[in-house]
């Protein structure tokens, strides 16, 4: 690190290479560990929401909370609504604080919501207005998670495997499915249903503590550091990500001396000052980020939270037979960010995201005519949706990358809480409608208009995709959104070579 003497004490201005130094890393073990690390956060929210679902028929019974069906149904609510408040309040304090401290806090306060809840003791009033409080808590720490996991994953991965670690990050909320369903479905099944229901609440918090000390390693995000003007410590994380990079046996190819920035911290921005950014400097990509993420989330909501009645309404399925169509529907939903996440960083981000999700959308058209024809059986329809939802899967990730890329660095997290409780609030319309359009099973027609429904709504936003998307793939963050801190001092940073005066170099 060199000083130009003076110079950044009087103008507040760092020359830094911390981006580029990033990008240039190949992939390593301590790639794959922050992965592990910080991926979690989707396998245990899809682990959440199982388990609520898996055991809502247990805990209306007389031996454990003696709920009603109602009141059950409003444990799913809760959680949203603490997901919605938890990714607006972290998110703000994840831009603020760094990525580091709050990807640790929102951990913890998962782990402390969702404890909790195993330790609801009794069936009254109280006791239940107490399990709905658990659910907001532990609904707030994953919903922090999404803010301030996306933001460090996004400014720790090389930009050439940027896309295809965020799609399939985000797509292991099914693996988190897959575990939620076999848990409780072995719980329920070989204990006393008043222990089995808490024990199944337990599952996310064992591997949450397992993860909180992997995640006690991992170092801040320097571009964090350095774009708030922490300089020093930004230069003490990248180091030691590359010495542990080196370690591994990996050569670091050299920094490519073009790419140095100017960068001049601004001032702290709220969810005011954020509108302005995304609508005055922004306006196509706030259309393209909400366009995406209302589509994918009315669709899966839509989908997901109804399955169970489709199964059991239109093809007759029994409720303990219902988690077997489960796991072969997660699986589907795994394997499609898996096998062509890569494409994303390959084939590019406007063809794939508008290509999944018209697709999607067209298969899902073309199944609803087959069932309002009266074509599938439970196991054609579940082979249906695991056929469309390998690409809604993928879509529905890319939506997330999206929101997390395109945005500058100072307002990252907080344009992912942002959008996630846009998505969130239009996605909980979902279940009501096409709960509604289900009735009692005796006429496919209404549904068959919702599915058309659903399948319009995925092509509009594979619409907007195709003529706003960001050709984002293999570009540094820095090169799709100039940092606040770099705008602020009025110029790109220029190299030595072209005579800039250096105040810092990282």
């Amino acid at each position: 690190m060199v000083t130009t003497p003076g110079t950044a004490a009087s103008t507040g201005v760092v020359r830094t290479l911390i981006p580029a130094r990033i990008d240039r890393l190949p992939w390593s073990k301590f790639h794959t560990r922050m992965v592990i690390a910080l991926g979690v956060a989707w396998i245990l929210d899809g682990l959440e929401i199982t388990v609520a679902s898996a055991v809502a028929d247990a805990l209306t019974k007389p031996e454990t909370l003696n709920m009603s069906s109602t009141q059950v149904g409003l444990i799913a609510t809760v959680y949203l609504a603490g997901e919605v408040v938890g990714a607006l309040f972290f998110g703000s304090l994840s831009d603020k604080l760094g990525r580091r401290n709050l990807f640790m806090i929102t951990l913890g306060v998962y782990l402390f919501g969702s404890g909790l809840t195993a330790l609801t003791l009794g069936n009254g009033a109280g006791w239940v207005f107490f399990l709905y409080v658990t659910r907001f808590i532990a609904g707030m720490g994953i919903g922090g998670e999404y803010a301030a996991i996306n933001s460090a994953i996004d400014e720790l991965i090389p930009a050439r495997y940027r896309g295809r670690v965020d799609i399939a990050v985000n797509g292991t909320y099914w693996a988190g499915a897959v575990l939620g369903t076999l848990g409780t479905f072995i719980l329920l099944g070989a204990m006393d249903l008043s222990v089995g229901w808490r024990i199944g609440f337990l599952l996310g918090p064992v591997l949450g503590l397992v993860i909180l000390l992997v995640r006690r390693n991992l170092p801040e995000s320097p571009r964090w550091q350095v774009m708030n003007g922490r300089a020093h410590l930004a230069e003490e994380s990248i180091t030691t990500i590359e010495h542990e990079v080196r370690a591994s046996g990996r050569e670091l190819p050299p920094v490519d001396e073009s790419k140095a920035m100017e960068v001049k911290p601004t001032s702290k921005i709220g969810y005011l000052a954020l509108t302005r950014v995304l609508f005055r400097d922004y306006p196509q990509r706030a259309v393209l980020g909400a366009s995406l993420m209302i589509s994918q989330s009315f669709l899966y909501n839509a989908i997901f939270f109804t399955y169970t009645l489709v199964l059991g309404k239109f093809y007759g399925i029994p409720s303990e037979r219902a988690p077997l169509f489960l796991i072969a529907f997660a699986v589907g939903n795994l394997a499609g960010p898996l096998l062509i996440g890569h494409y994303f960083d390959t084939i590019g981000r406007k063809a794939m995201i508008s290509g999944t999700y018209i697709i999607s959308g067209a298969l899902l058209a073309v199944t609803a005519v087959l069932f309002y024809a009266g074509a599938l059986t439970a196991v054609t329809q579940t082979i249906a949706w695991c056929v469309i939802f390998f690409f809604a899967s993928a879509g529905a990730s890319s939506a997330y990358l999206t929101v997390s890329e395109i945005f500058p660095l100072e307002v990252r997290a907080k344009a992912i809480a942002v959008f996630f409780a846009i998505a969130q609030c239009f996605g909980a319309l979902g279940p009501v409608i096409y709960g509604a359009l289900i009735g009692d099973g005796s006429r496919p027609g209404p549904l068959f208009f919702g599915y058309l429904l659903g399948a319009a709504v995925m092509i509009a936003g594979g619409l907007v995709a195709y003529f706003l998307a960001v050709n984002a793939e293999r570009k540094s963050l820095e090169d799709i959104a100039t940092p606040l801190a770099v705008r602020a001092t009025g110029r790109k940073g220029r190299t030595r070579a072209e005579g800039a005066g250096s105040p810092f170099e990282t």
